[in-house]
């Protein structure tokens, strides 16, 4: 695959800069720790991968053939990202000082991580970038996307974990529930930013 030196740069800035996904990984890291943001890490990944393959197997042809159809999914994506943004941003200090854990972020593990790609519009956006220009058409095409999709996973996986090492930093330095709300509502507006940014037009 000629390709194969291009996408794996693509697939470096496309896990690395700044979306919905890297904004819960970091606040989850500054609030549990490392180890305990993992699960969250690998399912966000997984769950990428997997669109990968599912966009290149059929769903990305349905998806152009009926764009209606993806204007909602991703509209959908930026509405409950924005819920839980103003969730995150609400959440009391008690939560964030290690003293507590809300039931919502006891559920930000290995199998949220991977539902959150299903609603997240950066994930699509990508995914479908992926499989128009690498994943060349024709005879193994199969194949073709489930190598993008194994790449991607193995480039993701550290990506991701750069923003949890980068989210126990922050920690350190946001020691008292007042200063960690602060924080927490920062990475609140974030990942509004950040899923509004792909609101589609």
């Amino acid at each position: 695959m000629t390709q194969l030196l291009p996408f794996m740069l693509f697939a470096f800035v496309a896990s690395i800069t700044p979306g919905p996904t890297n904004v819960l990984v970091l606040g989850s890291s500054a609030r549990h720790g490392v180890a305990k943001t993992l699960p969250l890490v690998i399912g966000a990944c997984v769950g990428a991968a997997a669109i990968v393959v599912a966009v290149g197997l059929g769903l990305g042809e349905l998806l152009q053939q009926h764009p209606r159809l993806q204007w909602a999914m991703a509209w959908f994506g930026v509405l409950w990202l924005s819920y839980l943004a103003w969730r995150i941003f609400s959440s009391p200090a008690a939560a964030l000082d290690g003293s507590a854990v809300t039931a919502d972020e006891k559920r930000l593990g290995l199998f949220a991580g991977a539902a959150l790609q299903l609603v997240n519009p950066k994930t699509w956006m990508m995914a479908l970038a992926v499989v128009s220009v690498f994943a060349t058409p024709g005879p193994g095409q199969a194949l073709r996307v489930a190598l993008l999709a194994a790449i991607f996973l193995a480039i993701s996986l550290p990506c991701l974990g750069c923003w949890a090492l980068l989210g126990r930093g922050a920690a350190r330095l946001f020691t008292s529930a007042r200063a960690m709300t602060r924080f927490n509502q920062i990475m609140a507006v974030l990942l509004l930013v950040s899923a509004w940014l792909g609101a589609p037009l």
